[in-house]
């Protein structure tokens, strides 16, 4: 079998990661290690906002790579060098995050540039498939080739307009891919390694929290500093359980009742754009939870880290309200649980410099709660009964 042959679509089903994406993963540990330490402390608009941008490319390349591997089930030996390369240039943009707003930004810039030519390593024997699974050479060669000499090519321009720069060249890049609309995709999208993988990711971030949690305990030894880290073990907890109980569940139903043009669609908005915001607000709460641990002796939270904690909060379901929107959920009974969600979040932010920092953990900790049993609630409400021993099997369908 050929290289090629080896790469072309087929059928998938109950596909799983494989190792080589579970090994790439890895570097991303160390991204939001990175991304989340420039929150810690107390950090205002402009540390929020090179978080935000500093983050997006990484994320938005983790995603592009996430679905060459979904398409292109190819485990060939030049497969894997070109993914090794990734990790090696990402690994480079992680190492320059402390200071790619400023000394380090040509780092980022190349590390990035060289993001896009795996990309178009791993897209181009898809230009050579047969009809009608052929991707134009067209896309490839703009998508990944111009936009990495783009990005190379900023490396060289000095700050402050090597970031307008950047955000011209991530404004390009999402025009493009918003106008093609789901054309020149070679093949079926596999709902359940899509799924599967977000979710992975999503650990990652959970673990960054954890890890954060961990280390600022050991660094603050205090009685005050481990309630705090119970608190907010609580609440990553509960994030946990609803998201991988519903959110999950839910994303590979609608996914994998969707077909062609309309999968493509639904995987980039929710798996691409607003999963960016999920996990965004997940690292945000890593910090906002390690800042409250090492002041949990203080009579309350500094603004920084309160906008961190619960302003995260407040994102994470706000991109969730979005993905419900999007899966076709009625906006009446998205509110019921996406208002309080937001509201609380932001009501605890607003009263941070009245509020001790365990008392803004728990509070956020009861809202993720009362939001897990309300979803449980629901879900118990809607789930048909079991057709007993005596019934015809055919009603329980």
């Amino acid at each position: 079998m050929s290289a090629l042959d080896a790469a072309a679509p087929r059928a998938r089903e109950g596909r799983h990661a494989a190792w080589l994406e579970l090994f790439f993963d890895l570097v991303f540990v160390a991204f939001a290690a990175q991304l989340s330490h420039g929150l810690h402390g107390d950090p205002g608009l402009p540390e929020f906002a090179v978080f935000l941008g500093l983050y997006f490319p990484p994320w938005w390349m983790w995603c592009n790579l996430m679905v060459s591997a979904n398409l292109f089930e190819d485990d060939s030996a030049r497969r894997r060098f070109l993914m090794l390369f990734a990790m090696l240039c990402l690994a480079a943009m992680a190492a320059a995050v402390p200071e790619a707003d400023s000394t380090r930004g040509a780092v980022y810039a190349l590390g990035y540039a060289g993001t896009r030519l795996v990309l178009l390593g791993l897209w181009w024997p898809a230009t050579r498939f047969p009809e009608p699974h052929r991707v134009p050479r067209w896309r490839p060669l703009s998508y990944c080739l111009a936009s990495g000499l783009l990005w190379a090519a900023s490396a060289a321009v000095p700050s402050p307009w090597q970031y307008v720069v950047w955000a011209v060249l991530i404004a390009a890049e999402m025009a493009l891919l918003l106008t093609a609309r789901g054309r020149g995709v070679p093949g079926r999208l596999n709902a359940g390694h899509l799924v599967e993988r977000i979710g992975l990711f999503v650990i990652i971030v959970f673990g960054e929290s954890v890890l954060s949690l961990i280390t600022s305990t050991d660094h603050v030894w205090t009685a005050d500093a481990g309630v705090v880290a119970v608190l907010g073990f609580v609440l990553l907890a509960a994030l946990w359980w609803s998201y991988f109980d519903f959110g999950s569940t839910a994303a590979e139903q609608v996914l994998g009742r969707a077909e062609g043009v309309r999968a493509y669609l639904m995987a980039r908005d929710i798996g691409g754009f607003l999963h960016y915001f999920v996990t965004a607000g997940i690292l945000c709460m890593a910090a906002g939870l390690a800042t409250a641990v090492e002041e949990s002796g203080h009579a309350h939270l500094a603004g920084g880290p309160a906008w961190a904690l619960a302003g995260g909060l407040a994102l994470y379901h706000a991109a969730h309200a979005a993905i419900a929107l999007r899966f076709g959920r009625s906006p009446v009974a998205v509110a019921v649980w996406a208002v309080p969600g937001i509201g609380v979040p932001v009501a605890v932010a607003l009263a941070h410099q009245v509020l001790a920092p365990w008392l803004v953990v728990l509070l956020l900790a009861a809202e993720a709660i009362a939001h897990l049993l309300y979803a449980r609630t629901k879900a118990a409400r809607l789930r048909p009964p079991a057709a007993s021993s005596t019934d015809d099997p055919r009603a329980a369908s």
